[in-house]
C-alpha cells in the first residue's frame, strides 16, 4: 500500500456517497414499484441476461438486543418464533420472483445480511437454503456468504453453516476493547472471537472477514492501536474498515450515545492513518475504500487482475450481474433498472398477502446515468477509465461529454490524486485512498445539489 499523508486525510475528511450503486439509493422514487420491477424481471427472462448467474441478497433483520451504533434495517426482539414468520413470507415472495423469472436461475453469489442473520436458528437456516435451492441453481465455486454475530455462535454453529453451503463468513467485530464495547452495548470477549476465526479456518471456510469501527464512544488512539495489534494476531483473510456516522437524528439507537465520549476529528484521523500503517505493515492489499484483503485473498488477487466488481455489498470477484433482493428493505438490480423492498414488515407482509412483489420504490436508469454508472465503476473498481472504452459502449466524445467533470479532476490532479492524458484517467496510489472524491467528480445528481450531509466520509 502507498502512505497517504496526514494532509490529505485532512483535506478530504468529507461526505460522500459509498457507490455501491449509481445512481445512488437516495435517488430512488416511489413512482417506481411493483410492477415496474416485474416488468424488468420479464425482459431479463426473455432476453440475453437470462442465461448469465444472477446474485442473491436475503436481508434477516432481526437482532436479540441492540447495538447503539447500528444504522442498519433492523427488528429488536427476543421473540424466536419470529424467524418462523419471516421465513413464511420470504418463501412467498421467492414464489412471486421465480414466477417472472424462471425457476432454476443460476446463482453465483449468496449473501446473507441483516441484522443477524444468525438470529435464525440451524433448522430454519436450513429452511432458508432449501428454499433458495428449490427455486435457484447454486452453482459450484459460487461466493455463499454469512455475517455473524459472534455472541450467536459457537463451533458447532459454525460446522452447520458450513454444511449448509456457506464458504466465506464475516464477524462483526468493532473493537476489542472492553470499555468501547459497553458503550456501545455489544460485549465480545476477544477471546471468543478468536476461537470463533479458528474453528472457521480449522472447518475451511475459503475467507474470514471481520468489520472493525473507528470512531467509536470511549475510543482513544491508543485503545485503538491495542486493537489493529490484536487484529493483527488474528490475521483475518480480509478486514472492513468503517468510520462511525453519528446520526443520532437519523438513526433512534445512536442517541443512547454520549456526545461527549465520541473521539474527536483529529483523533479518528489519527485511528485511520493508524490502520492504515498497521495494515500496510502487515501485509495487507487495499482493495479499495474501506477493504482490505491478505495479498493470496480472491479479492485482493482480482484487483490486481482487473477483475474486481461492485454491488450492493460492496467489492466482488464476481462478474457484474443482476442482483435478486429478498426481504424487508432488500435493495437489487435487474437490467437498468434498482429496486428496494418495503422497509417496514407490515408493509412488506401486506404486500405479499395482496400477491404482489414487495417492491416499494427504485429507478429506471437513463442513458446518462448508464454511462456515468460506467466511468464510476470503472473508477472504483479499476481506478482508470479509459476514453475509448466509454465511447465506444456509449457513442458520446467522452472530452466533450465530460468536459466540465474533466476541469473539476484538474484540482485533484494537480494534489496527485488522479492523471489525466489524451487517451485516460488514472487514480495514482495515494489518490486509491480517496477515489470515492474522484467518483464523486462525475456524479450529476451530486454536482447539481450538493447535499452531502446524508452521506458517510469519504475516509
Amino acid at each position: 500500500m502507498t502512505s497517504v499523508s496526514p494532509e490529505l486525510l485532512r483535506r478530504f475528511d468529507i461526505q460522500g456517497p459509498r457507490y455501491t450503486s449509481y445512481p445512488t439509493a437516495d435517488r430512488f422514487v416511489e413512482a417506481f414499484g411493483s410492477d415496474d420491477y416485474a416488468q424488468a424481471l420479464q425482459q431479463r427472462c426473455g432476453g440475453r441476461a437470462s442465461v448469465l448467474p444472477l446474485s442473491l441478497y436475503v436481508h434477516v433483520p432481526f437482532c436479540a438486543s441492540l447495538c447503539y451504533y447500528c444504522a442498519c434495517n433492523k427488528i429488536i426482539t427476543r421473540h424466536r418464533e419470529r424467524g418462523a414468520q419471516y421465513l413464511h413470507y420470504l418463501a412467498r415472495e421467492i414464489d412471486l420472483q421465480v414466477a417472472h423469472l424462471g425457476a432454476g436461475q443460476s446463482v453465483s453469489q449468496l449473501h446473507l445480511g441483516g441484522g443477524s442473520p444468525t438470529f435464525l436458528s440451524d433448522d430454519e437456516l436450513g429452511q432458508l437454503m432449501a428454499m433458495l435451492r428449490r427455486s435457484f441453481e447454486l452453482v459450484p465455486g459460487g461466493e455463499y456468504s454469512i455475517e455473524v454475530d459472534p455472541r450467536t455462535v459457537d463451533a458447532g454453529r459454525l460446522q452447520a453453516l458450513a454444511k449448509l453451503g456457506f464458504n466465506r463468513i464475516s464477524f462483526g467485530v468493532q473493537d476489542f476493547d472492553p470499555e468501547v464495547q459497553k458503550a456501545v452495548h455489544r460485549v465480545q470477549p476477544a477471546e471468543q472471537v478468536f476461537a470463533l476465526v479458528e474453528e472457521a479456518r480449522r472447518i475451511g471456510f475459503e475467507s474470514v472477514n471481520v468489520d472493525l469501527i473507528y470512531g467509536l464512544p470511549r475510543q482513544t488512539r491508543d485503545s485503538f492501536a491495542r486493537t489493529l495489534a490484536q487484529v493483527g494476531q488474528l490475521r483475518p483473510d480480509r478486514i472492513a474498515l468503517y468510520a462511525y456516522a453519528h446520526l443520532p437524528e437519523r438513526f433512534k439507537p445512536q442517541r443512547r450515545i454520549a456526545p461527549a465520549e465520541l473521539p474527536d476529528g483529529a483523533s479518528k484521523l489519527g485511528m485511520l492513518a493508524a490502520a492504515l500503517e498497521a495494515f500496510q505493515q502487515e501485509g495487507y492489499v487495499y482493495v479499495g475504500m474501506d477493504h482490505f484483503a491478505l495479498p493470496q485473498d480472491p479479492l485482493a488477487v482480482a484487483k490486481r487482475q482487473g477483475r474486481l466488481h461492485r454491488n450492493f455489498q460492496g467489492y466482488s470477484t464476481q462478474p457484474d450481474c443482476d442482483l435478486i433482493g429478498l426481504g424487508v428493505s432488500s435493495i437489487g438490480r435487474v437490467g437498468a433498472t434498482y429496486s428496494q423492498n418495503a422497509k417496514t414488515m407490515e408493509e412488506w407482509c401486506d404486500l405479499i398477502d395482496q400477491g404482489r412483489l414487495p417492491v416499494t420504490r427504485g429507478l429506471a436508469l437513463t442513458r446518462d446515468d448508464l454511462a456515468r454508472r460506467a466511468v464510476i465503476m470503472a473508477l472504483m473498481c479499476q481506478g482508470q477509465v479509459l476514453f475509448e472504452s466509454i465511447e465506444l459502449a456509449w457513442m458520446l466524445d467522452f472530452r466533450s461529454y465530460f468536459a466540465a467533470e474533466l476541469e473539476l479532476l484538474d484540482e485533484l490532479a494537480g494534489q496527485g490524486l488522479v492523471r489525466i492524458d489524451e487517451r485516460s484517467i488514472q487514480v495514482t496510489g495515494e489518490g486509491w485512498f480517496f477515489v470515492r472524491a474522484v467518483a464523486m467528480v462525475f456524479d450529476r445528481y451530486l454536482q447539481a445539489d450538493r447535499h452531502r450531509a446524508q452521506f458517510s466520509r469519504i475516509i
